[in-house]
């Protein structure tokens, strides 16, 4: 027998239909010589400071570093959070029956660092020796699923991967556990998470918080004017900014007084926008944020699911081109989607003889290529899947499309001393942007304006002084903070990584939306709006580490460079470690003697037994006489009180207006927080 291990449920049943394991068991199918079963996402993890005898936060336990490092089942949540999920144990048990019982072992987990991970840990602590084989596939349709099982690859072809898969845990761990713990130790009170990419993320959007907050705007005051030739009306700006409005108001009346302004320059250019490439992950999530308002971790949700179902390639890809070899289908995927209502009217516009083949490049895909549609076309989807699935497949139409042509003009003109300026586009070719402006009508620019030449005059016919001011910094929205993880630039990089933008980042294209999610969770960070900005509590730990190499992201970035030469065996995962293992030194004792502002924690005495004074943590607010039990959560539906809002809500019986709460139906409402009679809090709605 044959035991295929795949990385979910969901992918077990497909394989087991193609292998025709149908007979269903408890954990796993079986049929045709076959034992196909499913870890449950990592199964298997490192152990937490508990399982080496260390319990609690004690300083004298700092730095821990385990030698070796224990794999232990999946933890469980709240009051289990040291003991091993139930579920995951009897899922591990199996598995280790159907190893024991099996003469060679399929891995099918996810083709990538991760899923390398979650089966190399089942097969370590399950101290198994069988030989196995390694399922990579870039889809689960059965096309592709049957082209995998009969080109089976050694597992020891993987072997790299695996060693970096593994350091990227066990530096996340060593990072991890030992920062937060000496943070928490330092504050004295509450619970504070750090992480390798986590705090360097959060410095991030804090620093540009700060920035955005503490800019002081310069005001301007600008000239427009609108002409008319030929009939025809169209505007120009003023290319000079004024100091204050009098010195605007003064310069307008003599341009008044003139009357008309000359065509003093002009510049003419035939330009060529290249089709864009194929949507990596990051791309599609940054993508699908700024025009529709999805978080990078909903898009990564979304484009799974429709991974699942056979619609899509693998997601969690790095690369924007396909090989030469998967390029000979690519025509064949487009003629598919013929069949579609809505992007089967593309259709024509696509020139088959004379399709675009920038995407075609071997040594740009690493181990998936770029974002593709699959031969099977959808039905049902849900309003998301449907919005993530056409996105995908409109840029496989813009990408073998031709280049957009446009002729662009920039026009000087000139009144008295005074310049003016404007710019005019004409497209000559709409190229891969006739695909897109079907569903955007704004994507091409043109201004109407008369046939120009240089001295022509051309009639003022209005104008206006409007009042300006520079813009500060802006803050990060997930788009624009996933692009800015994209392309760190480290002074240490080596030239060969800094040409080469795609190596030198913070995080992965897999696991930026788990850390982005992971901040929100941990209330380090909110959402207003689009944008992502810092809480007290976020502000709070930026203030202690601003000025320590953890908030670097370039250093983060720099060990993501070393985690992909461990891959690619130019670099010694060893190195790697024992370099980490210096750091965590380095950095638990910056920590543990950082000076922390503890917050101020007012003496509130119980409004309900007005006995004792009350305990204010990170989570919860409560009387301390268990036979009283008077308790307020800190957060209420997802927005954090902070400290004088606890003080308001007990003196004052009210909070002030919290906004931004979300219901548990989704639907976001204000209200304030009102001590009732009976010492209830209920919910005074702003409406």
């Amino acid at each position: 027998m044959i035991t295929v291990l795949a990385e979910k449920p969901s992918v077990a049943r497909e394989l087991a239909a193609l292998l025709n394991a149908t007979e269903k068991k408890e954990g796993f199918f079986q049929g045709n010589g076959y034992y196909v079963t499913w870890a449950l996402g990592h199964l298997v993890t490192l152990g937490l400071p508990e399982d080496y005898g260390l319990s609690g936060f004690q300083k004298d336990n700092l730095p821990i570093i385990p030698a070796p490092f224990i794999l232990t089942p999946r933890k469980g949540s709240g009051n289990e959070r040291l003991l091993p999920d139930k579920r995951m144990v009897k899922q591990l048990v199996t598995i280790g029956e159907l190893f024991r019982k099996s003469e060679s072992l399929i891995a099918a987990t996810d083709a990538g660092r991760e899923g390398e991970l979650i089966f190399r840990y089942i097969y370590e602590y399950l101290n198994c020796r069988k030989p196995f084989k390694r399922l990579w596939v870039s889809s689960l349709t059965e096309k592709a699923l049957r082209h995998g099982f009969a080109n089976l690859l050694p597992g020891k072809d993987f072997e790299n991967l695996y060693l970096a898969a593994r350091a990227r845990s066990r530096a996340d761990w060593l990072v991890g556990i030992n920062a937060s713990q000496a943070l928490s130790i330092a504050a004295g009170t509450g619970i504070y998470s750090l992480g390798r990419v986590q705090t360097p993320t959060l410095s991030l959007i804090c620093k540009r918080f700060l920035e955005h907050r503490d800019h002081k705007p310069t005001k301007y005051w600008q000239i427009h004017l609108a002409h008319t030739k030929s009939f025809i009306e169209f505007r120009s700006d003023g290319a000079l900014h004024f100091d204050t409005q009098q010195q605007a108001e003064e310069s307008l009346k003599s341009i008044q007084r003139q009357g008309h302004a000359t065509v003093s320059k002009i510049l003419s250019e035939t330009v060529h926008e290249p089709a864009p490439l194929l949507f990596d992950l990051t791309a599609l999530q940054k993508e699908a944020n700024r025009k529709y308002g999805l978080t990078a971790s909903e898009t990564l949700n979304i484009a799974q699911g429709l991974y699942e179902k056979q619609f899509i390639t693998y997601p969690r890809t790095g690369s924007n081109y396909v090989t030469q070899d998967l390029w000979a289908e690519i025509p064949g995927l487009i003629r598919g989607l013929q069949h579609d209502q809505e992007l089967g009217k593309h259709i024509s516009k696509i020139k088959f003889g004379r399709l675009n083949k920038h995407i075609v490049n071997e040594g740009k895909v690493t181990d998936h290529h770029g974002l593709l549609i699959t031969e099977k076309l959808p039905s049902a989807l849900s309003v998301k899947e449907a919005i993530i699935y056409k996105m995908i497949a409109l840029r496989l139409l813009e990408s073998v499309s031709e280049a957009c042509t446009k002729a662009i003009s920039r026009i000087t003109l000139q009144v008295l001393h005074y310049d003016f300026g404007l710019t005019a586009a004409e497209v000559l070719e709409p190229g891969w942007r006739s695909i897109q402006i079907a569903f955007d009508e704004s994507a091409i620019e043109e201004r109407n304006i008369p046939e120009l030449k240089e001295g022509d005059q051309v009639s003022i016919i209005a104008s206006a002084i409007k009042q300006k001011q520079t813009a500060g910094p802006q803050l990060y929205t997930e788009a624009s903070l996933l692009s800015t993880m994209e392309h760190i630039i480290s002074k240490t990089s080596t030239i060969a990584s800094i040409t080469d933008l795609k190596t030198v980042e913070l995080g992965t294209p897999a696991t930026r939306a788990a850390i982005i999610e992971g901040l929100l969770d941990r209330q380090y960070i909110e959402r207003k709006g689009k944008a992502l900005i810092p809480t007290s509590k976020g502000l709070t730990v930026y203030d202690i580490v601003a000025n320590m190499r953890i908030s670097s992201a370039t250093m983060t970035a720099d060990w993501e460079i070393a985690l992909a030469g461990i891959e690619q065996a130019k670099f010694s995962s060893e190195k790697f470690q024992s370099e980490i293992e210096a750091y965590t030194k380095i950095i638990t004792d910056e920590l543990l003697k950082a000076p922390v502002k503890k917050e101020a924690i007012p003496e509130l005495l119980c409004p309900k037994c007005r006995q004792h004074y009350l305990s204010i943590t990170e989570k919860v607010t409560k009387c301390p006489n268990s036979n009283c039990g008077w308790l307020q959560f800190r957060n209420v539906c997802g927005v954090a009180l902070s400290v004088e809002e606890i003080e308001n809500l007990v003196q004052k019986r009210t909070t002030n207006l919290l906004k931004g709460m979300v219901s548990k139906s989704g639907k976001k409402f204000n209200a304030r927080l009102i001590l009732g009679d009976v010492q209830q809090v209920v919910f005074a709605f702003e409406k």
